[in-house]
């Protein structure tokens, strides 16, 4: 199944550099619907008030890391089935784990290119 390219997209990084990566690496791969949280909370009240068909979020923030933010959709009814991808500097087991069992769809570590990026996206939805 290929994913829908005109899904809205949620970016969220507390670093404005990597959103900027981000959303390029997202326009090579034809996704140009992306919107940006710099922090958990932000990104919350926009997942609680927009309707998005992915969430890439950095692992990494403050004060709300990406693992809380993604506990936080996963125990949001309407949210919960929204597919995750963490992006991670450290492809620590532990942060590995911990993710997927907070019910992350897939991870991606720094520093990855838009092929990685869009195997993952696909991969991603293909399970959605």
């Amino acid at each position: 199944m290929t994913p829908d390219k005109s899904m809205n997209v949620l970016i969220v990084d507390d670093y404005k550099t990597m959103l900027r990566i981000i959303r390029n690496l997202l326009k090579q791969i034809e996704y140009n619907n992306v919107d940006e949280a710099t922090d958990g909370a932000e990104a919350l009240a926009r997942l609680r008030s927009g309707n998005y068909g992915l969430v890439i979020s950095d692992w990494n923030m403050q004060p709300m890391t990406g693992l809380q933010l993604l506990q936080e959709v996963r125990a949001d009814a309407r949210l919960k089935s929204v597919p995750f991808i963490m992006i991670t500097a450290e492809s620590k087991a532990e942060n590995v784990v911990a993710a997927k069992q907070a019910g992350v769809s897939n991870y991606i570590v720094k520093p990855f290119n838009a092929e990685t990026l869009r195997d993952k996206i696909e991969r991603v939805m293909s399970h959605a």
